[in-house]
């Protein structure tokens, strides 16, 4: 069975993004970028909820054209061809090679660990990554805390989840932020 893999950033205080929901506040160094492509290699769908597809799919199509950051000029093209899945109860069709799945998000997430294929990366979706973390869908968990307090904001699981982890391990990238990383059980 494929794996659901949640990648995300927050700062030291819990949070996604700012209490304006400011997201300029992650650094992407060399490392970073290079763990988030590792990721991306292992996987073979990317995993969003509308709010996050939204910000993904107005930057990543034309990145290159909007920043040279060498985060971006790497990714972007990974981004563009790899396939998308998109959660959600109101969008009806989307770009880029987006599937989109609405009606229960526990039943479409079980169905698409069944087929074949490498694992699902979900990056971002707080309300997602809650849900399916509490019913053990998730089965790993990259948190990588950057040196920032944002003092409010999306918390990472808003609404709280109580789920068992173990600790795989722990790696600081580009001298800054600090990935934990956790399986589920």
């Amino acid at each position: 069975m494929r794996e659901l893999v949640y990648f995300v950033h927050t700062s030291l205080d819990g949070h996604i993004e700012g209490p304006d929901g400011e997201f300029d506040w992650p650094s992407m160094g060399p490392e970073l970028s290079g763990h988030s492509q590792e990721l991306a290699g292992r996987a073979d769908t990317f995993v969003y909820g509308r709010r996050v597809w939204e910000m993904m799919s107005s930057f990543w199509p034309e990145a290159e054209k909007q920043s040279d950051h060498p985060h971006v000029l790497d990714f972007a093209p990974i981004w563009r061809r790899t396939p998308k899945v998109v959660f959600s109860r109101t969008l009806e069709k989307a770009d880029w090679n987006t599937e989109v799945l609405g009606g229960d998000i526990i039943d479409r997430m079980t169905e698409l660990k069944r087929r074949p294929g490498k694992d699902l990366l979900l990056t971002g979706g707080t309300e997602l990554a809650t849900a399916f973390a509490d019913r053990g869908l998730v089965d790993e968990f990259h948190v990588v805390v950057h040196p920032v307090v944002l003092g409010g904001g999306k918390q990472v699981f808003p609404g709280g989840v109580r789920t068992d982890l173990r600790l795989l391990g722990t790696r600081t990238f580009d001298g800054r932020a600090v990935l934990l990383t956790y399986r589920a059980g």
